[in-house]
């Protein structure tokens, strides 16, 4: 069996990152980073002092006031280094996300890429999207024009489940515009992105204080996000906490830009192609471990298409081969930590609980090699129905449960009265049917025979009701939250 090598076996204490230059945290606290398939620590990271979050705002705030002024194509040169250098050491960093997240390695090289893909869309931004409106003669010798204004210091609090390409998310599109960040990465993932600050220190030679970086709980993100000149928050995590972020932030009249959870439904019509579907859904649901908030977790196959899809859908499963993420030959890796693992099992008690059937239960798998891992098999529920928890909560897991419905409208009310509206995915060979799902449901991101409605880079990434909070989304929506406009009605005498 062909392995992927891992890039350090342990990476020890790990530094916060201010004004260019990695800095020992002088912090008591230190938290232990595990490898997910062998229950062993790979790091530790330290609970940030709020004086070092302020240093770090400060440093950052000290650096806006100098790229603000730096012209666009000297920023977009800053930019190609960081894609010439995510490029080159792409394969590296994805063997690092799987060391410390537990997703197998094709899942964090489609990771980085996609975070590369932000940079490359970020710098058509700064061209493009970044210019301003004008217009002559709005009256008698007035011309009326619009200009786009970096507004300060951001903070990005980012997940665990991808600690590489949510970041990037945010991170060129704040630096195209002119802004400078403060991250925060997961405590839980911290390692790939500090790696990824390792590698642009060395070789990108980015100015100083452009992105600073902290580490700790959620007394650092309250640090972080109270400090008066950090302008707004970019969060990605579960709605509980975008919740409380929200609130914060409009105490304190800032902006806000979070991604929060989800409960994806995938559709499937009696008349889809049912091989490539069922295979589509197989990826959509237990792929990254079901740890992704683009993730499927509830199967609704609609009519005749029920003994179709779902005998195939658990028999394809049941083949998936679990194990770490490093061994080429594996499929599935482990849930994050133990508590991930916990949760998911408290979630397939209360499924049984409540009267649905355990069709295929992942519970007590055995991975011979890595016997410590938190690793649980594909888990699929039947006899399911839309009051139940496990069809209404995010479990955040690989566990599928299966509604049968009898007709689209069924569907739609179904997804509609659902709390979270991140994604949805249908099959089916009808542009009639197709074209009713996605103009009736209120979600932000549709599959149409897509198993996992990712939008590119250079599209906004959607979300609706509790799966966000705020005004303008991710990606290249980012500008407007990275940007004011400012307004200026002139005349000359």
């Amino acid at each position: 069996m062909a392995t992927y090598k891992e890039v350090l076996p342990n990476y020890g204490k790990l530094d916060i990152y201010i004004n260019g230059k990695f800095i020992s945290s002088e912090t008591h606290e230190y938290l232990k980073v595990f490898n997910p398939a062998k229950d062993e620590v790979i790091a530790q990271v330290p609970n940030t002092l709020k004086e070092e979050v302020d240093e770090a705002v400060e440093s950052a705030y000290e650096a806006y006031l100098k790229w603000r002024e730096t012209p666009i194509p000297t920023r977009v040169q800053y930019l190609f280094r960081i894609k010439d250098v995510l490029e080159r050491h792409k394969d590296e960093i994805a063997r690092i996300i799987v060391q410390n997240h537990g997703k197998i390695y094709d899942e964090a090289l489609g990771e980085v890429r996609r975070a590369i893909e932000n940079v490359e869309t970020a710098i058509g931004v700064a061209y493009l999207l970044q210019k301003g409106e004008y217009l002559e003669n709005v009256a008698g010798g007035i011309d009326e024009y619009l200009v786009r204004e970096p507004l300060g210091v951001a903070a990005i609090i980012s997940p665990f489940n991808f600690p590489v390409m949510v970041p990037f998310w945010f991170i060129p599109y704040a630096l195209a515009v002119g802004d400078t960040v403060v991250v925060k990465p997961s405590e839980i993932t911290p390692v790939p992105f500090h790696w990824v600050m390792k590698l642009l220190h060395e070789e990108a030679r980015l100015p100083p204080g452009l992105i600073n970086v902290v580490y700790g709980l959620g007394n650092v993100g309250e640090a972080l996000i109270s400090h008066k000149k950090v302008f707004g928050v970019a969060f990605v995590g579960s709605t509980r906490v975008a919740r409380i972020i929200y609130k914060r932030v409009g105490e304190l009249g800032k902006k806000a830009l979070l991604q929060a959870g989800a409960k994806n439904f995938a559709v499937v019509m009696p008349d889809a192609k049912m091989d490539r579907t069922v295979t589509n859904l197989i990826s959509s649901f237990f792929g990254n471990t079901g740890q992704r908030c683009l993730a499927n977790s509830v199967l609704v196959p609609v009519g005749e298409a029920y003994d179709k899809v779902v005998p195939k859908f658990i028999e394809l499963a049941k083949q998936l081969k679990l194990g770490y993420g490093l061994d080429e030959d594996v499929d599935m890796g482990p849930m994050v930590t133990r508590k991930s693992l916990e949760r998911v099992h408290y979630y397939i008690e209360k499924g049984l609980e409540e009267g649905a059937k355990l069709s295929l239960d992942g519970r007590n798998v055995k991975v011979e090699k890595y016997p410590n891992g938190y690793f649980i098999g594909p888990t699929v529920f039947e006899d399911v129905t839309p009051e139940m928890t496990i069809a209404r909560e995010e479990i955040f897991g690989p566990v599928a449960s299966v509604i049968k419905a009898s007709t689209l409208d069924e569907v739609i009310d179904m997804v509609n009265k659902s709390e979270y509206g991140n994604a949805t995915s249908i099959f089916t060979s009808s542009g009639e049917v197709a074209r009713k799902y996605r103009r009736s449901v209120n979600v932000g991101n549709v599959g149409i025979n897509i198993g996992i409605a990712a939008p590119m880079a250079f599209f906004p990434f959607g979300g609706r009701k509790e799966s966000f909070f705020g005004i303008v989304h991710g990606q290249v929506d980012s500008l407007d939250f990275f940007t004011d406009k400012k307004i200026v009605i002139e005349r000359w005498w």
